[in-house]
């Protein structure tokens, strides 16, 4: 630690936002122990059928939160954590927050969400958009043809492609589908910010959002005369909706207020640091911040995130961004929009009765069934390949668009054949983006894992095999949540940058599982096949997809 004045036993508090819930962990200053935990569940989760105010039915690809669920995470899980930590609330100096990205909050000047007012509780498109919010990709190709028409010098830096899911696409749609909340929106905001303004009552912009998701390349936004192209009402979103100053990551964005200091138990006046991402604070806090090591964060998702000493242009990379992770590094996103968001739909909504019941008389999760009963398969033996698209594709490709395929299906096939199947897909759709990036001269050197998945070790040996590359493991189970505490750590004082908090307060078991020769072999021979299926409806060669989910519209507008 750098300031000696501060207690030995000084603590800080992390808080990661989820997709479903809100995660706090009370973190030792000096070595970086994880003293105390507790998890809060959204009152209202993803809001992606019915608005909860009214009933109504949402259109399909919405997906939505409501913002006093988490104001409720302050009240609820961080005196919990301090609780289950058992320390005086004195000893904590500094509350640092991550978010997944790109999650969006129209909000009045004051920060008030415009779904909290009575005039808009109605209106979808004043609730939050969650960042898999896809229906915006109409808008998205918009922005993409004009761009490349363009020879926009900032779309090379997000691979080629901008995102459905990113902060122009989501407010072209609130425009254009609701001009009446876009007219009363005075801030076009991210949840990451949001939370921090909550906190400290100000709004402060972190420099990593308006980086990957904000279009915000060497100091500019996309310009008045581009907007302007898309459609004339939007020429000032940056200049009226969007635009603040920008703050670097691990500053101070404030002190906590009396109000949040009431919330949270914690003493009016600590250092609240600058917004972040989920994904990038894993990275330090996984001591992943040389260049070669990206970290893959895995959930419903995954962000694969890596520092770089060079500046390069990867197809469909979400973005780089100078000091996007660590300072002094190109800081590179890449992602996969499904991962545990698609085994938890298999296990809901295609495994038989049976296997649910015998999943239950063992008193073991169907996932934990499934991963046993395929665990002993060769790779190959159930004789199929899926592409996981469910959620569409995010990296290399950028099409929400897209959906799953699973091939090779007989009367045989069993759960387990196509739940391992999933696995591998999902592995295979890894390799694609480290494929990617080394090809592009930003070569990948380590796999570090990190989120709920690297629990299950089928998965992970499949990762390894797949990548033939060693994978390490992050030392936490609260990977963001302790990236987080770090940031605050820094924000605070106790260190003098997230380098030096990295190395006292994070932690990385290396080289966990390693490839099985035999088992590498077996699955080259499956990626060429995989390659083959994600090219050609990826790429161009059949548009069945995108056709599909034209006519899928169509027949629900067709209902309304």
């Amino acid at each position: 630690m750098t300031d000696k004045t501060i207690h030995p036993d000084a603590c800080v508090v992390g808080v990661d936002y989820g997709t479903l819930s809100g995660r706090a962990v009370v973190v030792r200053v000096r070595d970086g122990a994880e003293l105390g935990t507790a998890v809060h569940a959204y009152r209202h989760g993803v809001v992606d059928s019915v608005l909860p105010a009214t009933g109504k039915a949402l259109p399909p690809e919405w997906a939505l939160q409501v913002p006093s669920d988490y104001v409720d995470v302050l009240r609820t899980a961080v005196p919990q954590a301090i609780e289950d930590a058992g320390i005086a609330p004195e000893l904590v100096i500094g509350i640092g927050t991550d978010f997944t990205a790109c999650t969006m909050v129209p909000v009045k000047a004051d920060g008030t969400p415009l779904c909290e007012l009575p005039e808009f509780a109605d209106n979808p498109h004043a609730y939050i958009k969650l960042w898999r919010h896809h229906a915006a990709q109409p808008q998205a190709d918009r922005i993409n043809d004009l761009a490349r028409d363009r020879k926009e010098p900032w779309l090379p830096r997000y691979g080629g492609l901008i995102s459905s899911e990113w902060e122009f696409a989501k407010g072209l749609q609130v425009l254009e589908e609701a001009p009446e909340v876009y007219a009363a929106m005075e801030h076009w905001v991210e949840a990451a910010d949001w939370i921090v303004w909550q906190l400290t009552g100000q709004y402060t912009r972190n420099a990593c959002t308006a980086g990957y998701k904000g279009i915000h390349q060497d100091g500019a936004y996309p310009s008045e005369e581009f907007l302007a192209e898309l459609n004339p009402a939007f020429a000032k979103f940056v200049a009226d909706k969007l635009d603040h100053p920008l703050s670097a990551l691990g500053d101070r964005a404030g002190s906590l207020t009396a109000e949040a200091a009431a919330w949270t138990g914690l003493p009016e006046g600590i250092a609240v640091s600058v917004g972040n991402v989920d994904a990038h604070v894993t990275a330090p806090a996984a001591q992943a911040v040389e260049p070669g090591q990206m970290v893959a964060i895995m959930g419903t998702s995954t962000c694969h995130v890596m520092s770089g000493s060079v500046l390069r242009d990867v197809p469909g990379m979400c973005g780089v961004v100078d000091g996007g992770i660590v300072p002094g590094l190109w800081g590179y996103e890449a992602g996969q929009s499904g991962v545990g968001d698609i085994f938890a739909w298999f296990v809901k909504n295609q495994v038989p009765p049976a296997y649910h019941e015998q999943a239950r008389e063992r008193g073991i999760s169907v996932h934990e069934l499934l991963t046993e009963l395929s665990a002993g398969q060769a790779p190959g033996e159930h004789g199929l390949i899926a592409l996981d698209w469910h959620s569409g594709n995010r990296s290399v490709l950028v099409d929400h668009e897209l959906s799953g395929v699973i091939l090779g299906q007989t009367l045989a096939t069993k759960a387990e054949d196509v739940y391992r199947a999933l696995l591998e897909a999902t592995a295979f759709g890894t390799r694609v983006i480290v494929d990617t990036f080394t090809d592009a001269g930003v070569p990948v050197t380590e796999l570090v894992i990190a989120g709920g998945l690297m629990k299950n070790a089928l998965l992970m040996q499949i990762y390894a095999d797949v990548l033939d590359l060693p994978l390490s493991v992050i030392g936490s189970a609260q990977g963001p949540a302790l990236g987080s505490a770090m940031h605050a750590a820094v924000a605070a004082g106790a260190y003098e940058d997230i380098r030096a908090a990295a190395a006292a307060m994070g932690s990385v078991r290396r080289n966990v599982f390693t490839p099985i020769p035999e088992n590498v072999e077996a699955y080259e021979r499956l990626f060429v096949e995989y390659q083959e299926l994600h090219d050609h409806f990826g790429r161009g060669g059949n548009d069945v997809m995108r056709r599909l989910r034209r006519y899928r519209r169509d027949a629900l507008e067709g209902k309304n």
